[in-house]
């Protein structure tokens, strides 16, 4: 996995709290069976293919605020895009780069909930349905998490949690691959998490710090489980 961080003066271009006005590209090298991976904010210019991916009923039944229009679309990226200006939720639209002159939607990873001094934050995660079974989920899932480690884990970033309905498999494989543990099971709460729900966490460790290794078919984990809506 190869990461790109692009924030111009060469600093940190995340900070706790505090807008992200410098575009952050990161990138997963391409593997010889699958092309590399752009992660990069997602643009009001994504919303065509936001909305073809949001008519999958398998993405709709993972996630909390299906879209069924472009007028959802643009209001859920407008949604990312004040997360980054808040400096404490970060979306990146994940694009598949099969040659440098073209790119394609395959997918969403987000980190968010977080805070200076705050020891955790929260990840999540899903991917287009012709892109499913071929790593994409766990390839953007590594980057995404280098990044994260490498950008808060001095200001107090010990661990990144990642929750998904006890019945999401694809998920459960995602975060496995990934090397978020298992930690519990958290208890069903109806109406709004009918089913249990499984917590995993990746804790900052050397590999974190320093990047590692980069399968699909997953619904946006919060979504699923989380106490609160991520759309």
């Amino acid at each position: 996995m190869a990461e790109t961080g692009r924030a111009g003066s060469g600093k940190h271009a995340a900070t706790y709290g505090q807008p992200v006005n410098t575009p952050v590209i990161l990138e997963a090298a391409a593997t010889p069976t699958a092309p590399a991976l752009v992660l990069r904010p997602w643009h009001v210019e994504d919303v065509a293919a936001l909305v073809e991916a949001y008519r999958d009923p398998d993405l709709r039944r993972w996630t909390s605020s299906p879209l069924d229009s472009n007028a959802d679309g643009v209001e859920w990226i407008r949604t990312q895009q004040q997360g980054w200006q808040a400096g404490d939720r970060f979306g990146f639209a994940v694009l598949e780069r099969p040659d440098p002159a073209s790119q394609r939607l395959v997918g969403n990873v987000v980190l968010k909930d977080v805070a200076f001094g705050k020891p955790f934050a929260e990840v999540g995660y899903w991917t287009v349905v012709h892109a499913r079974g071929r790593g994409v989920a766990s390839r953007a899932l590594e980057t995404l998490t280098a990044w994260a480690f490498g950008h808060f884990h001095a200001g107090g970033l010990e661990g990144i949690e990642l929750l998904h309905q006890a019945d999401n498999r694809a998920s459960c494989r995602v975060a496995q691959k990934s090397r978020y543990e298992f930690d519990r099971i958290l208890p069903a709460a109806p109406p709004a998490y009918p089913l249990d729900g499984h917590l995993h966490i990746r804790r900052a460790d050397a590999g974190s710090l320093q990047g590692g290794p980069g399968n699909a078919g997953s619904g946006e984990h919060a979504a699923a489980q989380s106490r609160e809506s991520t759309s």
